[in-house]
């Protein structure tokens, strides 16, 4: 195991050098385009100083200036390798670093007393070295997304523990896969767990059977979840993973809470630790979602008003039966409803369900059929193209639906449901949600569960946004449906 490098010393997909030298030149270039904007376009205001110069003067400063730069986003961490930090949080660390810099700078101008300087300039070379470097770090994003998403830079990971923890572990590895870790199973002692897989995360015995697995399924990363209370079984494990050189994270004490229920103080120079209770969905909160919700349809109300009457002039012209289907879910709280669909299946679909749960095999809690005899021709490309959820948006507009939620479940799903699956039904479901813009129909339920779970602990507006717009390159590419 690789003990003696730090989190940040890893190894990345990219050469350790290659980001600091881009950052490097992007400062020493800006520099040359803020001398342009200033003193060839003129921007803002005109020059008046008869002693112009050219750039060659500024070179030194320059230097000095991408010097700073390097040196002021090494301390504030932008080139250690943390998985999950925001971009905009990188975009606030550029920001503070070039400040510091600039005032270096415009600090020398003071001290040396050059002929002609342009505090202006300095302005234009603090924005763009932002831009240019906030641009840079987006596009890195992008580049290792698509990477991984080809499994480029992968790490296969063992999540040693599966209770509440190592489940949310596993949502937020399902549910962001662009921070790059791909969990291949799970080991736990307890006897039911390990014989039960989450969804295609495969169950692989208990804890003894840690070296076999790492080296059968070439584990990059262990995970262990288990409470400081099982000390002498972690350190065990801990010599396991030294033997086998396979990288290890313990998940500590204090994450055994959701860290968006830990609150830090200062007390003097003492940490105090708040534990309090973290509510995503408050009432404001709900309000603003609601708001979302309405504002969005009203606006989509010129697009999807008219695709609605062809659908529903295709499906009376197909004759197999009424326009619209109605079907009995299970909404917040617990609170049923009237989903509407388009019809999309044969009169008595509902009737075979429960003879075609038999013969497939199929979780009844998340039935997915390939090729359902039961799809009408029109029905097969209304779901191909989820035109047979826009009668949604009615639910939507009765506040009994959401854009953005967990599945609405039917009540025979929710009689299926361990205790801690009814979760799932503490907020307005949603027509799209993380597991459909992530892996649409193919996505297990207790995978489906665990993505649930990530959108409910951490929703945000942003949050929304993202998964509508993940949603529509999703439904135009027909991956699958929803």
């Amino acid at each position: 195991m690789n003990t003696d490098l730090t989190l940040s010393e890893r190894p990345t997909l990219e050469p350790r050098w290659l980001l600091p030298v881009i950052d490097g030149i992007l400062a020493f270039l800006v520099f040359g385009a803020a001398y342009i904007l200033r003193y060839e376009l003129q921007i803002i205001r005109p020059v008046y100083d008869p002693l112009e110069r050219g750039f060659g003067h500024y070179i030194p400063f320059a230097a000095v200036y991408a010097l700073l730069v390097w040196l002021n986003f090494q301390r504030n961490g932008l080139y250690r390798n943390i998985a999950g930090r925001a971009w905009l949080e990188e975009v606030y660390l550029i920001g503070s670093s070039v400040a510091v810099a600039i005032v270096i700078v415009l600090a020398m101008f003071f001290i040396l007393q050059p002929l002609a300087t342009s505090r202006l300039m300095l302005i234009y070379v603090a924005a763009l070295t932002i831009f240019t470097s906030a641009l840079s770090r987006l596009i890195r994003r992008w580049i290792l997304a698509y990477l991984r998403h080809h499994g480029v830079g992968i790490r296969r990971v063992l999540i040693v523990g599966m209770g509440e923890v190592g489940r949310s572990l596993l949502g937020i590895m399902l549910t962001r896969p662009e921070f790059g870790y791909s969990p291949i199973g799970f080991l736990d002692d307890d006897l039911d767990t390990a014989s039960a897989g989450m969804g295609r995360v495969q169950a692989m015995g208990g804890t003894g059977q840690l070296a076999e697995v790492i080296s059968e399924h070439t584990i990059d990363t262990v995970v262990i979840t288990f409470r400081w209370k099982h000390y002498d079984l972690i350190q065990e494990l801990t010599e396991v993973c030294r033997e086998t050189d396979a990288d290890l994270r313990i998940v500590p004490e204090i994450m055994q809470l959701n860290i968006r229920q830990v609150q830090v103080e200062n007390l003097d120079g003492i940490p105090l630790l708040g534990i309090g209770a973290h509510r995503s969905f408050s009432r404001a909160n709900q309000l603003l979602k609601r708001g979302l919700d309405v504002i969005l349809v009203a606006l989509g109300l010129p697009i999807w008003a008219p695709i609605s009457l062809l659908v529903m002039l295709a499906l009376a012209l197909e004759g197999e039966g009424p326009i619209f289907f109605r079907q009995v879910r299970v909404g917040k709280d617990s609170r049923l409803f009237e989903m509407l669909k388009f019809r999309s299946m044969v009169r008595n679909a509902e009737a075979m369900q429960e003879e075609m749960l038999r013969e497939s095999g199929e979780d009844p809690r998340h039935p997915k059929f390939v090729d359902d005899p039961r799809v009408t021709r029109v029905g097969k490309f209304l779901r191909r193209a989820s035109l047979d959820e826009l009668p949604n948006l009615l639910n939507v507009i009765r506040g009994e639906m959401s854009l953005v939620g967990p599945r609405p479940p039917t009540p025979s799903e929710v009689e299926l449901y361990e205790a801690r699956h009814t979760r799932r039904l503490q907020i307005t479901p949603g027509m799209t949600g993380w597991w459909q813009v992530r892996g649409r129909s193919s996505v297990p339920f207790d995978e489906m569960f665990e993505m649930d779970m990530y959108y409910i602990e951490n929703w945000s507006i942003a949050m929304d946004i993202e998964i509508l717009m993940l949603t529509i390159p999703r439904v135009v590419m027909r991956s699958g449906a929803l």
